[in-house]
């Protein structure tokens, strides 16, 4: 990616951001002032009818054609209109995230008691996906008892990240942006005995090559590593849209951690489980997964 020059930064810094922040903020206010079936049933539609014209549209399809290439053409294309229409209702409704998540009509949760019993006595490490609103995972989990700490990717643009960040609410201790201090705040907590929660469906360069999708995928050790090293549960949280701003959490049983006395193999077999799982999911809702990701490296093809 080509450097920008002075001038440039300085006008993404005082002109471009502050724009783009404005936009957003007038947009998520006009959700805001709405109900929240309406509010997600417009951001749906104008991502629809908007994301399909972008170029990460021609990416989106590609990652659908090489993780399902049993897929038609037409099948593809309504993958990718689904994932729009899921990506921005999921914007649409970060003004109403506190009203959604404490709503047990909109959000089902079931398996409450194997979260209950993971988190007896020792910490837990709850991963899912960007499937449906993941955003719901840490309030919801709030809810039941049992606050996160979660690392995040924040926006470029500081005046985005700082809206974003008020509307998902929590403290700031267990809302971190990723990184170094992400990283640290992970193992505190664990050290403390308190959970996180980690979207364990994104490449990581320097990670560990794991099967996804029939594909070699480059993917985090870090939750494996984290319940080796603290004796923490690894709980699987599936989340679902059911019909617009509805949802269901499925809480599952713990895996159970390989033992083979050879740690290295025990990491990738366990990772190979959390990647099974995964794409389970998403081939049961693929309308429902975010994939904008550049999941696998070209050098596969």
């Amino acid at each position: 990616m080509a450097r920008r020059s002075p001038a440039e930064r300085r006008r993404q810094r005082w002109l471009d951001y502050p724009l783009q922040g404005a936009a957003l903020w007038a947009l998520l206010a006009l959700f805001g002032m709405l109900p929240v079936d309406r509010a997600s049933a417009l951001g749906g539609r104008i991502a629809r009818l908007i994301g399909p014209r972008l170029g990460a549209s021609r990416k989106a399809l590609r990652n659908v054609e090489r993780a399902m290439p049993e897929t038609t053409g037409e099948e593809r294309r309504r993958i990718v209109e689904g994932m729009w229409d899921n990506l921005g209702r999921v914007a649409a409704e970060y003004p109403h995230l506190a009203r959604i998540s404490a709503s047990d009509e909109r959000v089902q949760v079931t398996g409450a008691e194997n979260l209950a019993r993971a988190t007896q006595g020792r910490p837990a490490i709850l991963f899912s996906a960007h499937l449906a609103n993941w955003e719901l995972l840490a309030p919801t989990a709030e809810r039941m008892g049992v606050p996160l700490t979660l690392v995040y990717r924040r926006p470029n643009n500081p005046f985005a990240a700082r809206l974003i960040d008020r509307l998902r609410g929590g403290s700031p201790d267990r809302l971190v942006p990723k990184g170094r201090r992400g990283a640290k705040a992970l193992v505190d907590a664990l050290r403390r005995g308190g959970s996180i929660a980690l979207l364990v469906d994104q490449k990581l360069n320097d990670g560990v090559a794991v099967p996804f999708f029939g594909r070699e995928a480059m993917t985090a050790p870090a939750p494996v590593q984290f319940a080796l090293r603290f004796g923490a549960a690894l709980v699987p949280v599936r989340m679902e849209r059911l019909e617009g701003a509805r949802f269901r959490i499925d809480v599952l049983p713990p895996l159970e951690m390989p033992d083979s006395g050879d740690r290295d193999r025990d990491v990738l077999c366990a990772l190979a489980r959390i990647n099974a799982l995964l794409e389970a999911w998403i081939r049961e809702r693929p309308d429902q997964w975010l994939w904008l990701h550049r999941r696998w490296s070209d050098r596969n093809e």
